[in-house]
């Protein structure tokens, strides 16, 4: 009883906060990513992209009166729930944000979720967290992603196999909610033979056991569901130096210019998918990046974008900085009718949604929700050569 008195008491203290804000002359916005864990290499770019949208509305002049969004960056660490919570928690007791823009991995997405954002009112939209469960989290409506779930990723990865002709494969996946999901996704649509499907963990220094397990089983190639900085990547350099597998296929979490250059003679032939989009809203998106003076063309970078203008356009839409107003207005603003937004256009959006009339957010990733605040999204075939990456074909 005590315990749930406490949590009834911290969420009116939430609400009564998001109501505050209405009338406050700034709004802080939480940037929840992994800047430490085995992502590290990526977030940056995540987050100053998400923070470059917050900066556009800034600019503009048009928001709300005047009022400043205000970004506040928490380390997620990619991999530590109860880490993570706390660092959400510090964001709103603390900082006072009114929404998330994260988190980024699956697991401390999920924590994230059901312990602070679901109890204190606060939406949170995720660029990166693709676990097929959290298509069905108890989410009270505040939870949205930018990134299609592995479900559907599953099923392109073993689209892109049949294509090839590949027939046998072995499987490694990180051992957490995001590695475990996508790897039952591609179990349930590879027409052809898993040799081993087998865990591993991150933080490893020698993955030579699991290597020799997975070579013992074999397989035309290892399909590699991990992180660019730590497990997925120390399972190909343990391959690559017993020569256990020739070509590795690799989920989204595994693209990283770092990895690709650092390990280019491994991974020299490989390929893989990641979440991407093509078009004007991206050709934008890297127009105004470019001009920013930042690289853009890293791995959710776009979906950071987005994520973020979300959150300002969904208070436009609905006339004050309060957290019910981006959990009630996200989906009207990101589909039709109305007018196309692109990045870059933040302020244009603004003056419609001023003026009492209605906008479609392309944005930069090509944004479509369905269902519960789900993304529909595309995904970019690539292969690796010479330490960098081609595209095939979206799909």
């Amino acid at each position: 009883m005590k315990k749930m008195m406490l949590a009834v008491s911290a969420a009116a203290l939430a609400a009564g906060a998001a109501h505050a804000e209405s009338h406050a002359s700034e709004a802080k916005i939480g940037i929840m990513l992994g800047f430490t864990g085995p992502i590290e290499s990526i977030t940056p770019m995540m987050a100053d992209s998400a923070e470059l949208a917050l900066t556009e509305v800034n600019d503009s002049g048009q928001f709300l009166s005047g009022v400043t969004l205000v970004p506040v960056r928490a380390d997620s660490t990619c991999v530590d729930p109860a880490a993570a919570t706390a660092a959400a928690e510090r964001m709103i007791t603390s900082d006072g944000i009114v929404a998330l823009m994260g988190a980024d991995c699956s697991g401390v997405t999920g924590a994230v979720l059901s312990n602070v954002a679901v109890p204190n009112g606060i939406p949170m939209i995720s660029p990166s967290a693709t676990s097929p469960a959290l298509s069905d989290a108890e989410d009270n409506g505040m939870f949205f992603r930018t990134a299609p779930s592995d479900a559907r990723q599953g099923a392109v990865l073993a689209e892109i196999l049949a294509e090839k002709g590949i027939t046998e494969v072995a499987v490694t996946y990180t051992n957490n909610d995001y590695g475990k999901g996508f790897a039952d996704a591609f179990a349930e649509n590879f027409d052809g033979t898993i040799t081993l499907s087998s865990p591993h963990d991150d933080g490893k220094a020698d993955y030579s056991a699991e290597i020799g397990a997975l070579a013992s089983a074999g397989g035309e190639a290892l399909v590699v569901l991990g992180y660019t900085d730590q497990g997925g990547k120390g399972m190909i350099q343990a391959s690559y130096d017993t020569g256990a597998f020739d070509t590795y296929v690799m989920g989204d979490g595994m693209y990283g210019d770092t990895l690709f250059s650092e390990l280019s003679d491994a991974l020299e032939g490989s390929y893989g998918t990641i979440p991407w989009a093509e078009g004007e809203g991206a050709d934008a998106f890297a127009a105004i990046t470019e001009g920013a003076g930042f690289d853009a063309s890293s791995s959710y970078t776009r979906e950071s974008y987005d994520a973020a203008a979300l959150i300002a356009l969904a208070m436009m839409k609905g006339g004050e900085v309060s957290s019910e107003a981006v959990a009630a207005n996200i989906m009207d603003v990101a589909n039709a009718p109305g007018e196309p937004i692109l990045p870059g256009e933040l302020g244009k959006a603004l003056e419609i949604l001023a003026e009492g009339g209605d906008i479609d957010y392309v944005g930069a990733s090509g944004v479509e929700f369905i269902g519960g605040g789900e993304a529909a999204g595309s995904y970019r075939h690539y292969n690796v050569v010479d330490g960098a990456t081609e595209t095939v074909e979206f799909k």
